[in-house]
């Protein structure tokens, strides 16, 4: 079979493995769609090893199949794996993540959090940018037949990531919240919490992202490289400030600015990677009575969930999607998500 692997310094090849057959607990998955993450780019722009190092990974990574996106067809499994729970046939997304399976992290299904280190599929075991793909059959996750392929790899890192943080900030109809960051992430919060009935303000840099974000549900929009966020926010609610924020971004100065845009009372979470953030704790975060959460993408049954709240609202998910490619086309495909001028990408099969 064919799989991607990053190189480092912006190489990938395309190389050529075994055909992956299971092990006593395994599944075998045909792949029908892999997105790429804006998390891929670490690996495939960082020097052979730097980006492991960087989210405290050990190993160079060398010779990984890339891809944590991963959703498609089961079409092999081990002889031990309960056939009441996965059959040959069953649409699938995979949680790209494992871990020992015993500790308290991982029976409560938070398996990248796992007491003895958790494995990255795509980053320290081969991922979803090949043919096919071998996970122990734990990490299988149904795939309601009215979601799409490239949905369910949405799901499986973005969107879910997205549909976790509104679910831990407690979002509901009574909610106004401020989602800053409308990245691939960003725009499914966007989606995401204007379908749970929240007003949702959506909140970008780049004039395209705010525009693109009235079509995923947002009540109001705005282009912070003209205009004061939180000053904006604040007339748009009558100058209490939103319920709810959430940011995406990643960026010092929208992180300063989710926890002023927060009304007193109100409920922030971090979700965007890296970085920093610098608050005046007093006014900012005690005397508000805030709180402030991290959010580390999902549980095994929160993908689920997201997946059966997608379906059940009918969510277009591939609105995400700007670029759809071909394995064969993967140097192409990478070195154009690059240039992050797009939204999110996948590649089919």
């Amino acid at each position: 079979m064919r799989g991607v692997v990053f190189n480092g310094d912006r190489d990938l090849e395309i190389a050529e493995f075994d055909d992956p057959a299971p092990g006593p607990d395994d599944a075998v998955v045909a792949m029908k769609a892999s997105g790429m993450c804006g998390s891929d780019l670490r690996f495939y722009r960082a020097p052979a090893g730097d980006a492991l190092a960087a989210f405290g990974l050990s190993g160079d990574g060398g010779g990984i199949i890339a891809g944590h996106e991963p959703c498609g067809v089961v079409v092999a499994l081990g002889a031990n794996v309960d056939q009441r729970a996965v059959r040959v046939g069953d649409r699938v997304m995979i949680y790209h993540y494992d871990g020992c399976g015993t500790c308290d992290r991982c029976r409560t299904g938070w398996t990248q959090m796992c007491q003895r280190g958790a494995t990255i599929f795509g980053a320290t075991a081969n991922g979803g940018h090949a043919d096919f793909i071998k996970v122990p059959a734990r990490t299988l996750v149904p795939l309601p037949d009215e979601v799409s392929f490239a949905a369910g790899a949405a799901i499986s890192c973005g969107t879910g990531t997205a549909y976790g943080a509104l679910r831990r900030l407690r979002l509901d109809a009574c909610d106004a919240i401020a989602v800053f960051g409308l990245g691939p992430v960003g725009l499914s919060a966007v989606q995401l919490a204007a379908a749970m009935g929240a007003e949702v303000i959506a909140v970008d840099v780049q004039a395209d992202r705010v525009a693109r974000a009235k079509e995923f549900g947002a009540a109001h929009t705005i282009d912070s490289s003209s205009v004061d966020a939180v000053a904006a926010i604040r007339e748009l609610t009558g100058g209490a400030g939103v319920s709810c924020a959430l940011d995406c971004s990643g960026a010092p100065v929208a992180r300063a600015a989710v926890v002023k845009s927060a009304a007193q009372w109100g409920r922030v979470a971090f979700v965007g990677e890296g970085n920093d953030v610098t608050l005046d704790v007093s006014p900012d975060v005690i005397r508000k009575q805030l709180t402030i959460l991290g959010s580390y993408t999902f549980s095994i049954t929160g993908q689920a969930d997201c997946a059966r709240f997608v379906a059940r609202h009918e969510l277009d998910v591939d609105r995400l999607f700007t670029d759809r490619w071909r394995l064969a086309d993967a140097a192409v495909a990478y070195a154009e998500f690059d240039k992050q001028a797009g939204g999110k990408a996948v590649i089919e099969f």
